[in-house]
């Protein structure tokens, strides 16, 4: 019987993918639930599994547009699974009759050196002096090479490019992943009314806490780290619920408002910038945070994100520090309307109770849609972060981080 395999759909509103990687050859036996392709859709980068064992034809090539459920390839469920077998022996090579030897040589043409061979004409020294090229650096097509007005004004001065270097090119199709990551930040920038206010933090608090409790954290949890992720996100949602504009969206001419706080995390994948949500994080501990994050960016680095785990958020953290980054101007993830960007830490001299001390610092920067959300709102919601970081004990500890990190 002939099974006729029809692309399934990933996830609501996607109605095509693209054939991203054929994980099989057309003719091959496959197993059923066997991984046959990588599919791109415009949110993630699926496994598609064979529906049945059999022999596989395949039906669309690598990089061809696939519209949801489109017939993708066909399995003969009749088909037998090979045995194993001696290898197909090579056909026998054809001998070529040996060619007959051509012995005739390129006769050199002699060249004779005369004084003018190399010698410019004094309009076109006139005009080498003005582009500063010697001479020597270029080769005259006048009589007995002589280097005319022409070799002049044609001649390009060197910028000291180094030859016999490599100088190839390719071109490759972005993945359907990466056109509509494209496509989103394009319109973020286009259809919002973007800016973005900085600030700074003081970690030494945060730093001091997590070497006091880290140990016996990744000790009590199965070897979880107790890492700045869950600090910066605790500090969010509580901003968030002071601030609440910073939680919403625009939608046409309303304001959507959330009593929730979904936390979309920016990771980088191999296919390219993700960003899965932590759903209700303001109801999560410590150790809830690091554990959905660690899921998801596991989930992220093995390609087995899904839809579902990015759908949604309403705000995005992304943290620009672990690549190195200082100061960046993060940009926002639509529909959302505010986005947090984290930075390398790097020990300053800053001005304590009127004394200049080394502390480790970081600078936060809050991109925000200003149609929907005042100055006041994003100053006020970035203070709040960096007041909750630089007291992390009372603001997210509760007075107890025995407690909050469930020791």
């Amino acid at each position: 019987m002939i099974l006729e395999m029809k692309v399934p759909s990933p996830g609501e509103s996607i109605k095509e993918v693209e054939i991203a990687t054929w994980l099989v050859k057309d003719g091959d036996y496959v197993e059923k639930d066997q991984a046959i392709a990588e599919v791109d859709s415009d949110k993630a980068t699926l496994e598609l599994p064979a529906e049945a064992s059999g022999i596989i034809t395949l039906k669309a090539e690598e990089g061809d547009a696939i519209a949801v459920g489109a017939v993708v390839c066909h399995i003969d469920t009749d088909g037998v699974k090979p045995s194993g077998s001696a290898p197909v022996a090579e056909a026998p090579k054809a001998v070529e009759a040996p060619k007959a030897e051509v012995k005739a040589e390129a006769k050199a043409v002699p060249v004779v050196a005369t004084y003018a061979a190399g010698t410019p004409s004094p309009a076109a020294r006139k005009i080498l002096d003005e582009k500063n090229i010697q001479p020597s650096d270029i080769l005259g097509t006048g009589k007995d090479g002589r280097i005319t007005k022409d070799d002049a004004v044609n001649a390009v001065p060197s910028m000291g490019t180094p030859t016999g270097g490599s100088r190839g090119s390719e071109r490759t199709k972005l993945s359907m992943l990466r056109r509509k990551v494209a496509e989103r930040l394009v319109a973020a920038k286009n259809d919002t009314a973007m800016l973005t206010t900085f600030n700074e933090v003081n970690m030494t608090p945060i730093n001091t806490i997590r070497n006091e409790y880290k140990d016996a954290f990744k000790a009590k949890h199965g070897g979880l780290g107790l890492g700045y992720m869950s600090f910066f996100t605790k500090a969010v949602t509580r901003a968030l619920q002071l601030f609440p504009d910073v939680n919403s969206m625009m939608d046409g001419d309303y304001k959507i408002a959330f009593d929730f706080c979904d936390i979309s995390i920016a990771v980088s994948g191999p296919k390219g910038l993700m960003v899965p949500v932590v759903r209700n994080a303001e109801n999560l501990s410590f150790r809830g945070i690091e554990a959905d994050i660690k899921r998801l960016a596991l989930k992220a680095r093995d390609g087995q994100i899904t839809v579902d785990d990015m759908t949604g958020g309403t705000f995005t953290i992304t943290n620009g520090g672990v690549f190195g980054s200082m100061l960046s101007t993060p940009i926002i993830n639509p529909p959302q309307s505010g986005i947090l960007g984290m930075h390398n830490i790097i020990e300053r001299p800053i001005a304590v109770n009127g004394k200049v001390e080394i502390h480790p610092m970081m600078y936060v920067a809050l991109s925000y849609d200003h149609r929907i959300i005042d100055g006041r709102e994003s100053v006020g919601f970035l203070v709040a972060v960096k007041e909750a970081l630089e007291n992390p004990l009372e603001l997210l500890c509760d007075n107890n981080p025995k407690k909050a990190f469930e020791l």
